[in-house]
């Protein structure tokens, strides 16, 4: 097998990668949807540790009013992480790290439903040698409804 002279596995990219200044307020990225399967349950609880019976038993739910397992807050949230949108692949090697975020769940996620994670940049702070991107977070279902909001904040290289 010959070697390609041309290939660089170090300019491999999905996307175009961009710089600090080629962002824009108001721009929206968009992560792929996601069904939330008793996979994801199941993979969630053995990563979080948490066994509360309001994710896991179907007759404790019932009780309670709900008509299928419910997601943690914490499960429905990492459906925002942007590693799985293109925007993270568009920072490439600027993207040095997550800074905060805050978020407020708004409904409920059941197994079952599919999520719609959008982000939208709402901050771009140029310092010396990095910048802060902000962005507004949003988490739609299939029915349209708006399960999570928030916002998150990335140390980006200029």
């Amino acid at each position: 097998m010959a070697m390609n002279e041309n290939f660089n596995p170090s300019r491999h990219s999905i996307v175009p990668e961009r710089r600090f200044h080629d962002f824009e307020i108001g721009e929206q990225f968009f992560a792929p949807s996601r069904t939330m399967t008793e996979g994801v349950f199941t993979t969630f609880q053995a990563a979080s540790g948490d066994n509360h019976p309001i994710h896991y038993d179907r007759n404790y739910l019932a009780e309670l009013g709900h008509p299928n397992l419910m997601a943690h807050g914490f499960m429905t949230l990492i459906q925002a992480a942007i590693g799985a949108s293109p925007l993270a692949h568009s920072l490439g090697k600027n993207l040095i790290g997550f800074i905060d975020q805050s978020s407020q769940f708004l409904k409920p996620v059941y197994c079952g439903d599919t999520v719609y994670p959008v982000f939208k940049i709402n901050e771009l702070s140029p310092n010396k040698s990095t910048g802060v991107m902000g962005l507004e977070i949003k988490i739609y279902k299939q029915n349209e409804e708006l399960a999570l909001q928030g916002i998150q904040r990335y140390l980006i290289k200029l």
